[in-house]
């Protein structure tokens, strides 16, 4: 991502040309590695989570998916090169190299944004308007918001097709290559600063906007107690507030999560936003190597640490994880316990139970050791008479 940094005028005379320190291609290439493998694993775990579990598939983690899917091409188009950049200080990829991975980084850096604003949205909906949530927060609505999301990026930076180019930077004693542009700063820099406004700008507010609606909404109307301490013996009305609740509390759980994840997007990409700024104020841009290198690890930790996050604030996606990790890493013999999901259905026309186009809420994990399981579902039922519940392999 040398190229965001508003490099000088193609050509332009630089004066003497020095190395990398031996202690920056040592220290850089290994931070860049390490963040970049862990965010690669990470984001594809997040991934085939929601993918390969059904109860996973709700449309926040469908926004997670298409969030995940664009930070692991932040990772490859912009942290794994970076490494390369580190150590040989030119640029070794060639020309249809820097045109396709400059087109990659603005594709994973715009659609990461639009996503964010998407679960945003849908998390203000789901919040503030929970009856149009039944209609508006559907997996169908989802899926095609993230195809208009990735078509809309996608053609949108196709411009740098044409904007990329090699660039020789011209020193006294020797010519290096980088990934620059085909034009001069003056025409380019407008495009910076209408990516700056509609990706980062625009979202930031928009979020923080939202966020506030919800949070005044949470404020005025506070959770009641803890369910777990009511009494076990309690009428069909108490059991119906006390899911209710239940649901209440998980909403609440995914609403701080995603907020995480929208204040650590804004403050690890603010340094790098913030460079290309003042560069673009500067008759010779601000370049030390330490300090980009500094840009660039907030960047490809935004990409690398959102499944960190679901891990920490989730139970559903740590129960996920570590059954995936399980399946990798265990022998045929001793599975030690299942992590299922239990479906409450209070529809009584049952040909609304098989629809997976209505809103779907935050499914409760329970952990159950495999001496309970069978290889069928078992159907139980409902003492208050609000349907029945499932209980089958997750």
């Amino acid at each position: 991502m040398e190229n965001l940094t508003a490099p000088p005028d193609r050509n332009q005379t630089l004066g003497p040309w020095t190395d990398y320190s031996l202690q920056y291609k040592v220290i850089s290439s290994l931070l860049l590695l390490l963040i970049c493998a862990a965010g690669i694993v990470g984001n594809v775990m997040v991934i085939l989570v929601v993918l390969t579990t059904k109860h996973m598939r709700t449309p926040t983690n469908c926004y997670l998916v298409s969030l995940a899917v664009a930070d692991l091409m932040v990772l490859t188009a912009a942290g794994l090169p970076a490494i390369t950049d580190s150590i040989f200080v030119t640029w070794v990829f060639g020309r249809s190299g820097c045109l396709s991975i400059t087109y990659l980084q603005y594709l994973g850096i715009n659609a990461s944004s639009c996503s964010i604003t998407a679960f945003t949205i849908e998390r203000y909906i789901a919040i503030c308007h929970p009856i149009k949530a039944q209609f508006l927060c559907t997996l169908s609505r989802a899926k095609k918001i993230i195809l208009s999301v990735w078509t809309f990026t996608s053609v949108y930076c196709v411009m740098w097709f044409y904007l990329s180019d090699l660039q020789e930077l011209v020193y006294d004693n020797t010519t290096v290559l980088s990934c620059g542009y085909r034009v001069s700063r003056k025409f380019y820099m407008p495009i910076y600063f209408f990516d700056f406004g509609v990706f980062f700008v625009v979202p930031l507010l928009l979020s923080a906007v939202l966020y506030g609606l919800i949070a005044r909404i949470l404020f005025l109307n506070p959770l009641p107690s803890d369910p777990k301490d009511r009494k076990k013996n309690t009428s069909c009305k108490n059991s119906r507030h006390s899911s209710s609740t239940a649901t209440s509390r998980r909403q609440l759980q995914v609403t701080k999560m995603l907020a995480v994840v929208v204040i650590l997007f804004a403050v690890l990409w603010m340094p790098y936003r913030t460079l290309v700024v003042v560069n673009s104020f500067l008759d010779r841009p601000y370049l030390d190597n330490w300090f980009l290198l500094f840009c660039r690890i907030c960047i490809y930790l935004n990409s690398a640490i959102n499944p960190v996050i679901y891990n920490a604030m989730s139970q559903k996606f740590r129960a996920a994880f570590r059954k995936i990790c399980g399946c990798w890493g265990k022998g045929s013999d001793k599975p030690a316990a299942y992590s299922v999901a239990l479906t409450y259905s209070a529809v009584k026309d049952t040909s609304l139970v098989e629809s997976t186009d209505h809103f779907t809420t935050e499914l409760e994990e329970l952990t159950v050791t495999d001496e309970l399981l069978e290889d069928h579902k078992v159907m139980f039922p409902d003492p208050c008479g609000f349907g029945k519940v499932n209980i089958s392999h997750a």
